[in-house]
């Protein structure tokens, strides 16, 4: 996954391509995000930049659920989840519009056709 920020790659005004004169450094490379899935605990540790570590959880069993009602917090087991709230966008229920066609179901690209149309 790589940004797009630095602009190493690119075309010149005649199209022809423009060739850097070097290569993209670890710290400019982004990473995938973690998203933790149910299981037994298992830890990852990155060295990162500047000589630290950051940890990420790759599979988790237990969480610390709150209520602030009773004002008390429990280590639960996770049975499942319904959703996440730290993920904004669920990319099943993410439709895009590009070019006029519609990345969707074919019932609702149908819809989209229709409303478009009128």
């Amino acid at each position: 996954m790589k940004k797009s920020i630095e602009n190493l790659s690119g075309r010149k005004y005649t199209g022809g391509r423009i060739i850097p004169m070097r290569t993209r450094r670890k710290f400019e490379i982004d990473r995938y995000p973690n998203e933790a899935v149910i299981g037994s605990n298992i830890k990852v540790t990155r060295r990162v930049r500047g000589d630290n570590n950051k940890t990420a959880l790759k599979t988790v069993e237990f969480a610390n659920v709150s209520n602030p009602e009773e004002k008390k917090t429990t280590k639960s087991k996770i049975l499942r989840v319904i959703e996440n709230t730290a993920i904004r966008i669920s990319k099943s229920n993410l439709k895009t519009r590009t070019g006029g066609s519609c990345q969707c179901s074919p019932d609702e690209e149908i819809k989209a056709k229709k409303t478009i149309k009128n």
